[in-house]
């Protein structure tokens, strides 16, 4: 993980496997960005569709970590169901 704070060994099951979600949905997000600033410096037309298709995976990727958070933490679901 990007660091701790507390020692992994006093974490729960649940907590450790929410962390590795939400570093995966980082790391997810991080991709979609690298993947469309290449898209838009590109020339060749097709590496460029190919490096939209790879983004779109990337978006498809962070879509199933957020459903898989929503669904095992219920604090987070609740944000996005009660958010302003």
């Amino acid at each position: 993980m990007t660091g701790e704070h507390e020692g992994r060994e006093n974490l729960s099951q649940e907590t450790k496997d929410l962390e590795r979600a939400r570093q995966s949905l980082v790391e997810e997000l991080e991709a979609i960005n690298w993947y469309q600033e290449r898209v838009e410096n590109v020339s060749d037309a097709g590496l460029k569709r190919i490096l939209e298709h790879n983004r779109d995976e990337e978006k498809e990727h962070a879509a199933m970590l957020m459903e898989w958070i929503r669904k095992n933490d219920a604090e987070q679901d609740k944000a996005f169901e009660e958010h302003d």
